[in-house]
């Protein structure tokens, strides 16, 4: 089991989507893929990893790429077993160029409450490193950080 559990509330729904944050910032892709029923569909801007090995390799790669990676999750909607979020993180390539991804998921649970789909659509921009406003340490967002909407973004 993964609590909460569905039927969601609003309170658990902020829980879970807090608890995807904080795993993903993590950048642990083994931690981070037992959040997944071991059959999980994915859609991940044009990559459609199936289960929990392809999600592992998926964010092995991701992590290599999208380096000093920061993000935060912001409850959009939800209903008995779906949570809708929307999300931007912060990160730079191997160059140096820093960049801002935005993006919305719609996730799916099961009644263990594992993810069983999530549907990812993700725009990226280019920043100065300037333009930045995820400035915490690596890992775990601090509870007193401002959130997407307290952030303007």
């Amino acid at each position: 089991m993964r609590p909460p559990l569905p039927p969601f509330t609003l309170e658990t729904a902020i829980q879970k989507v807090r608890m995807a944050e904080d795993g993903w910032n993590s950048r642990d892709p083994d931690r981070v893929a037992l959040a997944y029923t071991p059959d999980s569909q994915w859609r991940n801007r044009a990559e459609f990893p199936k289960g929990r090995s392809e999600i592992v390799s998926f964010l092995t790669a991701k992590w290599a790429r999208e380096l000093d990676y920061r993000l935060i999750k912001e409850i959009w909607a939800f209903t008995d077993n779906r949570i809708a979020v929307r999300f931007a993180y912060e990160w730079h390539d191997a160059a140096g160029q820093w960049f801002r991804s935005y993006g919305n998921e719609n996730w799916e649970f099961d009644t263990q409450g594992l993810m069983q789909k999530r549907f990812a659509s993700i725009n990226d921009l280019a920043i100065s490193e300037s333009d930045r406003k995820f400035h915490w340490p690596l890992g775990r967002r601090p509870d007193n950080y401002p959130g997407l909407s307290d952030l303007g973004l």
